[in-house]
């Protein structure tokens, strides 16, 4: 090469170099440029994760109801051998896609009954809130319409557009089958939990109504697989799943607590808001603390858990109701106010936190061992009225924190105003169904009873005794020894009636003096001896009209056995009713019959 080659060749080769160096600078460029895009797009969804499993988390009604939605249809998605691209936008779907519930109510989406016209119309927007929501969110494969026709229907019936059949996009209908499924499978306000053969049964059925038929059929085919995953735990869902590359931000160790603590805060609420909702029920004593203490077991874990409610004429508090172990031992327990761990705590309106459980065996005279180490019992107090104590123990000792006493205590603010509800409904339904002068069972309460009592006789094919009851001559008692000493006449035949008859049978004032026993399980036989024991019942009663005078009481008895004598209460107590009158008056002509004088022998007496 002559000199003058050489020289030319020096400018091209810098050229070339410096053409090569700015190409490498541009494709390194390039190269961060889409790292950094793909790290931000990472922490985009990472965020946008988090956020739904927050949502998950305060959702008490439908907990993990997203990352189980995720796991179905994420299995669906691959069998169907869709691109990577589009398995991982129905995954971030499957966790956003009731994201537009926020916009509903809680009240509606935990109402344990059937949702009124109004109310569905609320939960249908949650489809188009959750489009908008994300509309502005730079998804990098479709995200935003399947969330909006997630609850399209392939028979043209569902909202919000009313698309049918392949109208619908397919990640939409992945996303349907894979939530009603697991919807099918789990715990609802409205539903119980189906077993995972019963709502594979309700999903074919639903094949070509409700759910593409094609999918539905690959589903089930691959549900046997998918649920074996869930058992062996192979499918984590408790944190977020999203990769992220190196030198992104990657989730808390600490997620699954924080999510934790979000669950909890709204598991009080919620369970507050149930034991609230029982105010407007007619339910007794135990029915409600039934209710409650199993929204309480969410909030406050317990071994067992007691009510006991103040009994003012006493001064004491009695153990109504109580769940658990040992729980048959805690019913039986009287404690005086004051004494033993509910009394102190009704004496004082103050909790008791990790107090020993035996203190209150002890204040009740009971001597036995107990496997309860700690208690935490607070005061029910509504408006300025003590109504009782509420008390959880636990089979560990010094098991209650603070936090615990803080939640019991928000409880039982709700709880007494529903359990003093509960104790005015009983007191209620008792003085309808009870006698006040006699305490027995009234009128009402006896058709009741024999209406009862002879439809299990009648599948038992079993006897039934009615005996009709009527004292004799009453009304002279009040009319010559006035209506007070009458009525403890009433008083009087009542207590020995109650007294004579199994625990199992019902003596009812029925109207004035007339009392009705029905006795279970009694052939004619038996009725006729029960019928003599409560005559010599009440033969030994002794009414002492005023000091020095003694009148007797008697009583006239008629019997009718089911089925023999009728086969409804009407047809027994009119034929029970006859047969009391003809006891009666033969009983009246018993009583008038004059008396024969002793025969005279025929030897006159000689006058001294």
């Amino acid at each position: 090469m002559t000199p003058s080659g050489a020289w030319l060749a020096l400018p091209a080769t810098a050229l070339l170099y410096l053409a090569y160096r700015t190409y490498r600078v541009y494709l390194e460029h390039l190269d961060a440029e889409r790292r950094q895009l793909q790290t931000m797009s990472e922490l985009h969804l990472a965020t946008i994760e988090a956020l739904a499993l927050a949502i998950d988390a305060k959702n008490q009604t439908t907990e993990n109801h997203v990352r189980l939605v995720r796991h179905y249809a994420n299995g669906l998605a691959r069998a169907l051998g869709m691109s990577e691209g589009d398995v991982s936008g129905i995954r971030t779907a499957a966790l956003l896609h009731d994201i537009g519930k926020l916009a509903v109510p809680e009240h509606i989406i935990a109402k344990p009954g059937p949702l009124t016209p109004e109310e569905l119309l609320k939960v249908r927007i949650h489809p188009q809130v959750g489009a908008d929501i994300l509309a502005s969110v730079p998804f990098p494969y479709p995200v935003v319409s399947l969330i909006l026709s997630h609850h399209e229907r392939w028979d043209g019936r569902g909202y919000p557009s009313g698309l049918r059949e392949n109208d619908i996009p397919l990640g939409a209908r992945i996303l349907a089958i894979s939530d009603y499924y697991e919807a099918l499978t789990s715990e609802r306000p409205d539903h119980g939990a189906m077993s995972g053969d019963a709502a594979a049964a309700l999903l074919q059925r639903e094949a070509g109504k409700a759910l593409d038929p094609h999918l539905v059929k690959i589903f089930l085919r691959i549900l046997p697989g998918l649920r074996a995953e869930l058992r062996a735990g192979t499918e984590d869902l408790s944190r977020p799943q999203i990769p992220l590359t190196a030198g992104s931000v990657s989730p808390s160790r600490e997620a699954p607590s924080v999510f934790d603590d979000i669950a909890l805060a709204h598991r009080e609420i919620y369970a507050l808001y149930q034991i609230a909702q029982t105010m407007g029920t007619s339910l007794g004593v135990a029915d409600t603390m039934a209710l409650i203490s199993s929204k309480l077991a969410n909030l406050v874990p317990f071994s067992a858990c007691t009510l006991f409610l103040y009994v003012e004429a006493s001064d004491t508090l009695q153990c109504r109701f109580a769940t658990g172990i040992e729980a048959g031992g805690l019913e039986s327990l009287t404690v005086q106010n004051g004494r033993g761990l509910n009394g102190w705590v009704a004496r004082n309106r103050r909790p008791l936190v990790n107090a020993r459980p035996g203190a209150d065996l002890e204040a009740a005279g009971v001597e036995r061992q107990t496997s309860l180490q700690s208690a935490l019992v607070c005061p029910l107090v509504f408006g300025e009225r003590l109504i009782g104590t509420l008390a959880v123990y636990h089979t560990a000792l010094s098991y209650y924190r603070e936090d615990h006493r803080r939640l019991l205590d928000r409880v039982c603010e709700q709880a007494a105003a529903v359990i003093h509800n509960a104790i005015v409904f009983e007191q209620t339904q008792e003085d309808s169904l009870t006698d006040p002068l006699t305490g027995l069972p009234n009128t009402r309460f006896m058709l009741i009873h024999m209406a009862s009592e002879l439809a299990r006789a009648e599948r038992l094919k079993a006897e039934v005794s009615v005996l009709v009851i009527d004292l004799d001559d009453f009304k002279a008692i009040n009319d010559h020894h006035g209506h007070h000493v009458g009525d403890r006449a009433l008083r009087d035949v009542a207590a020995a009636l109650r007294s004579t008859i199994r625990p199992y049978d019902v003596c009812a004032r029925y109207a004035g003096d007339e009392f009705i026993v029905v006795l279970s399980g009694c052939g004619r036989e038996e009725a006729r001896l029960r019928r003599d024991e409560l005559h010599m019942a009440v033969d030994q009663i002794v009414l002492e009209t005023r000091p020095g005078m003694v009148i007797p009481i008697a009583m006239s008895t008629g019997a009718a056995v089911f089925p023999h004598d009728g086969d409804s209460y009407e047809t027994l107590l009119a034929k029970a009713d006859s047969r009391m009158y003809s006891d009666k008056s033969a009983r009246k002509r018993e009583r008038t019959r004059p008396v024969p004088m002793p025969a005279m022998s025929g030897a006159v007496a000689s006058v001294p």
